[in-house]
């Protein structure tokens, strides 16, 4: 028997707001975040958070609400950001099923893994775009650093969410209080 899970229109109207916050604070304030002329990709983080807990679909729309955002904000092609977003949410929110997803390195790892995986896929379609830009280049020189920084971030994130969507897993058996 399949169930279906009911949210309140709450749990939707935080969603959004903390996808938006995150989208706002990734684009308007960059410099308060740089470390070493790297920025974390906030988005990301929240994308993970909601793969994780709530599953591919939550993520994927996670990634199309934070990617149009981005697409808007930045000015790139519209669609870019979108795509990038929207495919690692899908990818994660089904690889969450499959892993132990309660430890803290397991997230930060899903977050890196996923923060280079849309580096991939963002540098390959701007190659496409624009071949004689390159692609490894800005690969190593910003999308794997940003991946890196993201993840140290991710305990954090995580922490924040999980307070606002009183979110309370336990692992394994013994007491609960």
């Amino acid at each position: 028997m399949i169930r279906q899970r009911v949210y309140k229109s709450r749990v939707f109207f935080l969603w959004c707001f903390c996808t938006l916050l995150a989208a706002m604070i990734q684009t308007n304030w960059p410099n308060l975040l740089k470390l070493q002329e790297v920025s974390p990709d906030i988005i990301l983080v929240v994308l993970v958070y909601f793969a994780i807990a709530y599953g591919e679909e939550w993520a994927m729309f996670t990634g199309l609400l934070g990617g149009l955002y981005l697409d808007v904000a930045v000015g790139t092609t519209l669609g870019h950001y979108v795509l990038c977003y929207v495919v690692m949410g899908y990818i994660l929110g089904r690889l969450s099923t499959r892993l132990i997803t309660e430890h803290a390195a397991i997230k930060a790892g899903a977050v890196f893994a996923a923060g280079t995986g849309w580096g991939i896929l963002y540098a390959s379609i701007q190659y496409m775009q624009r071949p004689q830009s390159g692609m490894i280049q800005p690969l190593i020189t910003n999308f794997i650093p940003t991946a890196f920084y993201s993840a140290i971030i991710t305990p954090l994130v995580f922490l924040t969410l999980d307070r606002i969507f009183h979110r309370r897993d336990y692992m394994g058996g013994g007491l609960q209080s």
